[in-house]
């Protein structure tokens, strides 16, 4: 029903800074239209792509491609979905955005904004494997049956490393976890090596968050923070 994912759109007030951050993690930069008037830069490590905005909106964002958006409009609002942007017409980008129970904001476009990238899936960024983004609610059951008829599928709710409840697509794996755990989404990244992929971190320079989420171990987890205020959790996943 959303389409086909695009990217995780995040709003900067330095589109520089947020660049050279994902850029010294191994990010490959992927060639963008004129679509907006505004800078906008994309940044991906082969699974996920960055979408980087100098502009004002609620971030992050979840933005999927949908061919055709008006003639979508009724099915969104037969599922009781409150359309906070509704951009439509000849003369202008169709767009849409709505927010799911949480609060988590929902992008909608008509068309790509950026070319696909020559970069294989498994030629990972210095985090290691993107695993998906985990956002934080007070009820699971409301996020599952928000995203289910959506296109998303929930599994069993899981306690490592942490409580939270994964729901799987085609495109994009999404998580739910509790407020108390980290109170901000995060961009989850996994890898049985993590440990020494932390450590060449340290060894660039790169800042890591004193903060992680309740739980996790320092020893072989590590939060990072990019300019514009998102979370990477960089999680040790036992082989």
């Amino acid at each position: 029903m959303l389409g086909r994912f695009h990217e995780i759109s995040i709003a900067t007030t330095d589109i520089r800074a947020s660049v050279e951050f994902y850029e010294g993690l191994g990010f490959t930069h992927a060639p963008t239209t004129d679509t907006w008037a505004h800078p906008y830069g994309v940044l991906t490590d082969g699974r996920v792509f960055i979408g980087l905005h100098q502009h004002r909106f609620p971030s992050p964002a979840l933005t999927f491609v949908l061919a055709g958006i008006a003639s979508h409009i009724a099915a969104f609002e037969s599922r009781g979905i409150e359309l906070t942007v509704r951009r439509l017409g000849d003369e202008v980008f169709n767009e849409i955005g709505f927010r799911d129970p949480s609060g988590q904001a929902v992008t909608v476009l008509e068309a790509r904004t950026y070319s696909p990238v020559a970069r294989g899936v498994g030629e990972v960024s210095g985090c290691g494997y993107f695993d998906g983004i985990s956002m934080p609610t007070l009820d699971f059951a409301a996020a599952k049956a928000f995203w289910e008829p959506l296109g998303f599928v929930a599994t069993d709710e899981l306690d490592s490393p942490y409580v939270h409840l994964p729901l799987t697509s085609d495109y994009l794996a999404i998580a739910f976890h509790r407020p108390r755990t980290f109170d901000a989404p995060m961009l989850v990244f996994r890898d049985p090596e993590m440990p020494a992929r932390i450590a060449r971190l340290r060894e660039r320079g790169v800042r890591l968050s004193e903060e992680l989420p309740r739980g996790l171990s320092s020893a072989t987890n590590a939060l990072l923070e990019s300019p514009d205020g998102t979370a990477l959790l960089l999680l040790h996943e036992e082989s």
